[in-house]
């Protein structure tokens, strides 16, 4: 099946985000997907702020970047917009680095109004980054989300929106890579 890499942006430790992300990549794994959670956030804060792409930890991430078929990228609503966390690690990433991948973007905030930001702040940045698909993407309120010791517990209608935004990823996994590169892992 598919390697997706979840980028996820929030800047802390206690995110329902990062929490959110666990709870997706479980139910893909399921489907024999295989998922790796990057928190941005634990990226060494000096070599991302400084842009320095050399530095082992984030050639690393963008490696993996460039490996994954698909990605899930998000972070909670800042500013009418996604994290600066998630930005500087987006704007180290190489211009065609999203090239033939199908991406969904994922925000999470505290008012149904910060629901624009997904497909209007989000995802044009990923379509810049060359992504052959971006999906429609996903926007939960915080309040749907609870965290648990190992992941999170989404509302029933959270986790029936999380669920068709993770059919549309699968679904454009198949429709973005090359035919010869459908089930290569």
């Amino acid at each position: 099946m598919s390697l997706i890499i979840a980028l996820a942006g929030s800047p802390s430790a206690t995110s329902r985000t990062v929490a959110l992300f666990g709870a997706l990549a479980s139910g893909l794994r399921t489907d024999g997907h295989q998922v790796r959670v990057l928190p941005v956030r634990a990226l060494p804060a000096e070599a991302l702020l400084g842009a320095d792409a050399s530095a082992p930890a984030i050639a690393e991430a963008i490696a993996a970047v460039a490996g994954a078929d698909g990605l899930i990228v998000g972070s909670p609503v800042y500013k009418a917009a996604y994290s600066g966390v998630l930005k500087t690690f987006l704007d180290l990433l190489p211009a065609d680095a999203l090239a033939g991948k199908a991406v969904l973007p994922v925000l999470t905030g505290a008012a149904p109004a910060h629901a624009l930001a997904v497909d209007q702040v989000l995802a044009p940045v990923l379509t810049a980054l060359g992504a052959r698909h971006v999906v429609s993407g996903l926007f939960l309120l915080d309040k749907q989300i609870r965290r648990i010791a190992d992941g999170a517990v989404l509302a029933p209608e959270a986790r029936d929106l999380a669920d068709a935004a993770i059919g549309r990823l699968v679904t454009a996994l198949v429709t973005a890579l090359p035919a010869g590169e459908r089930v290569r892992r």
